[in-house]
């Protein structure tokens, strides 16, 4: 080449050069080169400072120094773009398996949360119909438990109610009659604890009114005879000389109308009787109702109302036998008895009272605090020995406790709640092992009666039993029944 071409050929190409060399200055300087991946070309240094002193490039090398710039840019670029697809790649897997376990933590949260709502939304569900800590919901249950002798066979129901900690009342519409009272011990061990029959049968003779519901006067009556308005009334003697628990055919050996009652808290009978004007001589049509209930605090509440068209006599009571070690276990007299009640009635030789109303302070009656029940019972004058007597309560304005019951042994617990103004203790004393008396025999079950004194009708000084037209007669008494 000329030295002319080759002077215009270097002006030429040194403009391309600075150029070229601009371009790999303002690359490096707008940032730090990313690192070279693995199999990436690598990006050529470029050197953005001028070699010491003047030099003159020789045509050929800036040639060659130009194409090999210009092939490292390219070749940084690709390795740029590739490090970027790379990079892009690489962030997008991770960014969908960060969004993947993300959403499967999310979902397994929510998951969770709705178990939980549901679980909780079944448990109030559960809580609202009676569940308890068994799991079972509170229920009536009616079945058939026989029929009356004769042509028309009169059907007997038996209605069993259980409680949501399984307690189980099973009551029977012949005497409106409680078969059953099965609670738990300290040992959560379920034990029928009132006395009676396992049949229809039973029931049918001449029972010692085995949990029944009695009346229309229950307890005694002297001589069979009482007067209204100096009109006098004749009664049966049953227990000769004096009448006892409403005569021959009391209200313990009637059919009952009867229907189931279930509310939030309890499950019962609502039981109902039209007493006939002159039924066992009393006088007045007198309609009556007995409501057992078993309710989630483990009571056994029992309602009596009355009301009648002509002045008569009504004391109404349940005539259940306990024994909280378990129906057929063995004697009561290890059972410890508290009676809050400070006086008593002391009686005559037929258990009729004497008009005394007497302090228990010093006797063998004072239960005031709780006493094992066999510790005196021998010392009872009557034949055959043992209690049979009348307690008044400190107050019966309202509902008041009357009685505390408990066996040692089991550690079950009874407590008598009641607006009734007295309570008769006896002690089973003529239980004697027959079948008629369910084979059970002396002192092996109680009687905690709440009711009104007895011979009332004849006695003007004891609270009235008199119920005249347009009043209602109205009772209640709690059973409530605990471990300790």
């Amino acid at each position: 080449m000329k030295p002319v071409e080759t002077l215009i050929f270097r002006c030429l190409a040194f403009p391309v050069l600075l150029i070229s060399l601009a371009c790999n200055v303002e690359k490096t300087t707008s940032g730090p080169a990313a690192k070279p991946k693995s199999g990436s070309p690598e990006v050529a240094e470029v050197d953005a400072e001028p070699s010491s002193g003047p030099s003159t490039p020789d045509a050929s090398a800036v040639a060659t120094d130009t194409e090999a710039s210009v092939d490292d840019s390219s070749a940084s670029e690709q390795g740029t773009e590739q490090d970027a697809e790379h990079d892009a790649e690489q962030d997008a897997e991770q960014d969908a398996e960060h969004d993947a376990e993300h959403d499967a933590e999310h979902d397994a949260e929510q998951d969770a949360e709705q178990d939980a709502e549901q679980d909780a939304e079944q448990g109030t569900g559960q809580e609202e119909k009676g569940t308890g800590v068994e799991g079972e919901p509170m229920s009536v249950i009616v079945s058939d438990f026989g029929k009356m002798p004769g042509e028309e066979g009169q059907p007997i129901e038996l209605y069993t109610c259980t409680n949501a900690h399984g307690f189980v009342l099973e009551m029977m519409t012949y005497g409106a009659t409680v078969i059953t009272v099965q609670v738990p011990d300290r040992e959560g061990n379920v034990k029928n604890v009132n006395m009676g029959f396992s049949s229809l049968d039973g029931y049918l003779g001449q029972p010692p009114y085995f949990g029944a519901t009695v009346g229309r006067y229950c307890n005694r009556i002297a001589g069979g005879r009482f007067t209204i308005n100096e009109e006098e009334f004749t009664l049966a003697t049953n227990n000769d000389p004096n009448h006892l628990h409403g005569g021959e055919k009391g209200f313990d050996k009637v059919v009952w109308d009867a229907e189931q009652v279930q509310t939030e808290t309890a499950v019962g009978v609502k039981f109902t009787y039209e007493s006939s004007d002159g039924e066992e001589g009393y006088p007045g049509n007198l309609s009556v109702t007995a409501i057992y209930l078993l309710d989630n605090n483990n009571e056994l509440s029992i309602e009596l109302s009355a009301t009648t068209d002509k002045a008569t006599h009504v004391n109404l009571t349940n005539h259940n036998y306990w024994n909280l070690a378990g129906a057929g276990s063995g004697s009561i007299r290890d059972h410890v008895l508290l009676l809050n009640c400070d006086r008593y009635l002391p009686v005559d030789a037929t258990s009729i009272p004497t008009g005394e109303v007497a302090d228990v302070a010093g006797t063998i009656y004072d239960f005031t605090s709780p006493k094992q029940i066999g510790k005196e019972l021998d010392q009872v004058e009557a034949d055959p020995v043992g209690y049979d007597h009348c307690w008044v309560l400190r107050d019966h304005a309202s509902m008041a406790l009357a009685a505390v019951l408990s066996d040692p042994a089991s550690g079950r617990v009874m407590e008598i709640h009641t607006t009734q103004p007295a309570i008769q203790f006896y002690t089973g004393n003529y239980l004697d092992g027959a079948d008629a008396n369910g084979g059970y025999q002396q002192y092996e079950g109680l009687c905690l009666e709440t009711q009104h004194y007895p011979d009332s009708p004849n006695q003007p000084d004891f609270p009235s039993t008199l119920l005249s037209p347009g009043e209602t007669y109205k009772q209640t008494t709690i059973h409530r029944f605990y471990t300790q």
